[in-house]
């Protein structure tokens, strides 16, 4: 893809401070996720619950989110983009307040289902809103600035999430992360305009429309493409933290110093892919950066008894690479789907994405033996982990090479003009 010649046009102000308020939605979103995972220990002894039922409880939230993402984009696109993201964004953080609260393995296994529901479909919402508001030579900044909140849920959310599951118990991150959402909603309710244009006239025949949408072949290369992306790396997040404790010999609160120090460089590094995604092209970015995740996957999954330094140096350049390609990529992906049916396709798309994000899960789980309480017993089997997730990555790149956008509408000469009064 050849480099626009022009300039990338300047952000309003009133455009930045949309990308702060869906930043906001998507740092909630993408915290209540990844905070489970460092919290693995505790949640494992306050609900008297085994490894794989752990497992369970990151890939619950993921699977529920592919579910209410299909039926939600059978409806998106017949809403105004900000309506249907209040709704969601308010179950989520109703659902966010009820994990909380949970106090048996069943009732927490429900609140996170819900949660991953609601949630899922915001960040459907939002993606379809930034591909609706902004210009393609404008969008990926924007998607580079929304999708930097995981950073700032990493260097921020989790050392503080972990700070109140230590002071209090595991339900404080929960109650803290519901209360944070509901502010955040209530900006939304009273500063966010109506995002209405991509609406038409048309009414009825949803499933119809969704399954058209589902079924084209652009549509199709972008799924795929989804789904292998989301493997390679799914496969080894929810385990890096207990690897580098049990095989790493490093601390708790030395993982926490990893995380956040990793989280630093991942907020400038998703920025900086954003603008070169601008000003290069999506997919010679995305090569590039996909290609330095396999080689920081096989690395930190390899990973023997390590220092502090090394232990960041690691968890930094996994970070920085596998959530980084994930700016290009968006901006290949949405620039697939024409505006008329964005949002269906963004809801299948990122139901696809939970739907890879709930299955690696399960796989890495079932992969996976050792660790529990005794800290002399190392896990096994996350190199075979980190090999699976490298070879996902590698068909995720063949697959950048086959998609395109969608075709143009093409222009319909309009009756001839009438001839003038003489």
């Amino acid at each position: 893809m050849s480099a626009p010649s022009a300039p990338v046009p300047r952000f309003t102000a009133r455009e930045w401070a949309l990308i702060l308020l869906l930043a906001a939605v998507n740092f909630t979103h993408l915290l209540d996720f990844v905070i489970i995972m460092p919290l693995g220990k505790q949640l494992m002894h306050d609900l008297d619950i085994t490894p794989f039922q752990f497992s369970t409880l990151i890939s619950v939230y993921a699977l529920a989110a592919f579910v209410v993402g299909l039926f939600g984009a059978v409806v998106a696109d017949r809403f105004d983009r900000k309506h249907l993201l209040l709704f969601a964004y308010g179950g989520f953080t109703v659902a966010t307040i009820f994990c909380g609260l949970a106090g048996s393995y069943e009732t927490f296994l429900l609140a996170r289902g819900c949660a991953g529901g609601f949630g899922g479909l915001a960040a459907s919402v939002l993606l379809a809103i930034i591909a609706d508001v902004f210009p393609e030579r404008k969008r990926g900044t924007a998607i580079g600035a929304v999708t930097s909140a995981f950073a700032v849920a990493v260097i921020a959310g989790i050392p503080l999430g972990l700070s109140l599951a230590k002071w209090f118990d595991t339900g404080a991150p929960f109650l803290f992360l519901g209360g944070l959402s509901a502010v955040v909603w209530g900006v939304a309710l009273v500063w966010m305009q109506s995002v209405a244009g991509h609406r038409t006239s048309e009414r009825g025949g949803e499933l119809k429309a969704l399954l058209a949408v589902a079924v084209e072949p652009t549509h199709v290369r972008s799924f795929a493409f989804m789904f292998f992306l989301v493997m390679g790396a799914f496969l080894v997040v929810p385990f890096i933290a207990p690897f580098m404790q049990y095989n790493g010999g490093m601390s708790e609160d030395a993982v926490m110093l990893a995380y956040s120090l990793a989280g630093i460089f991942t907020l400038v590094g998703m920025n900086i892919i954003g603008v070169l995604t601008d000003r290069i092209g999506a997919r010679p970015v995305f090569v590039c950066a996909a290609s330095g995740s396999i080689a920081m996957t096989l690395l930190i999954t390899h990973l023997t008894p390590t220092n502090v330094t090394q232990g960041v140096l690691l968890a930094t350049g996994f970070m920085v690479m596998a959530t980084g390609r994930i700016v290009p990529a968006q901006a290949m992906m949405m620039a697939a789907a024409r505006p008329a049916v964005r949002g269906r396709f963004s809801n299948l798309n990122n139901a696809v994405s939970h739907f890879g994000t709930g299955l690696a899960a399960l796989v890495s789980g079932a992969m996976m033996s050792g660790g529990g309480f005794d800290e002399t017993v190392p896990l096994v089997g996350y190199p075979r982990v980190g090999e699976l997730a490298a070879c996902f990555a590698v068909v995720a790149i063949g697959l950048a090479f086959i998609l395109r956008p969608a075709a143009k509408p093409a222009t319909v000469p309009g009756p001839m003009p009438e001839p003038a009064a003489a």
